[in-house]
């Protein structure tokens, strides 16, 4: 859970420092702009499993829709409001506080990624955060991770951590991690005989 507060935190300190044109660029969320996956990272923060309950509905218990269905009530916040929401809101409640922690960290991790990668504004995300989202995302059941995965021998090259057995698809941790969550972005930072399979894999959930 600190962790997951901690990653909040640098993320709005990052969104501090961008300008409204950046506000408007595409993410690596396809179809999202930075402010909308802003918008979905706090989305979740004001309701609690009621509120989930009540967007399950609305949405068709479809899980595809949930998001877009608790996007489209902040999509049209300002940038300065999304900020103030996210330091409001700096360790998780609700949903986001599943897993212990786990949820939000995951979820603030990758999007944080998603805007720094389409922004080229590259960090190094903190090794610790990476040595508990990356095991973690290969078992969510809303990311791709674990199909992405199957099959496939992941090494991370920065940390001491490896997954599955078959051909060995290695690179740092953080690219791992947002390949195998469908980031055709981070395809080029791997290597090995397995990347080809990853690389058709991703690309066919696009």
């Amino acid at each position: 859970m600190q962790a997951a507060t901690d990653e909040r935190r640098d993320l709005a300190d990052f969104l501090d420092t961008l300008t409204a044109d950046q506000w408007v660029q595409p993410s690596l969320c396809e179809g999202w702009t930075v402010r909308d996956v802003v918008a979905h990272v706090v989305s979740y923060e004001e309701i609690g499993y009621l509120g989930v309950a009540a967007t399950a509905v609305r949405a068709g218990f479809r899980p595809g829709c949930l998001n877009r269905v608790r996007l489209n009530a902040y999509r049209e916040r300002e940038p300065e409001q999304l900020v103030a929401l996210l330091r409001d809101h700096l360790t998780p409640s609700g949903l986001t506080a599943g897993a212990g922690g786990r949820i939000g960290l995951t979820d603030g991790l990758i999007h944080h990624q998603d805007i720094r990668r389409t922004l080229h504004e590259p960090r190094e995300a903190p090794a610790d955060r990476l040595a508990v989202v990356l095991p973690y995302s290969l078992r969510a059941p809303v990311l791709p991770s674990k199909g992405n995965a199957a099959g496939l021998h992941a090494i991370a090259t920065d940390l001491d951590w490896q997954h599955g057995d078959g051909p060995e698809v290695r690179g740092p941790a953080e690219a791992l991690l947002m390949a195998f969550a469908g980031r055709c972005d981070a395809l080029a930072d791997l290597d090995g005989p397995g990347l080809d399979t990853l690389t058709d894999r991703v690309k066919a959930k696009r």
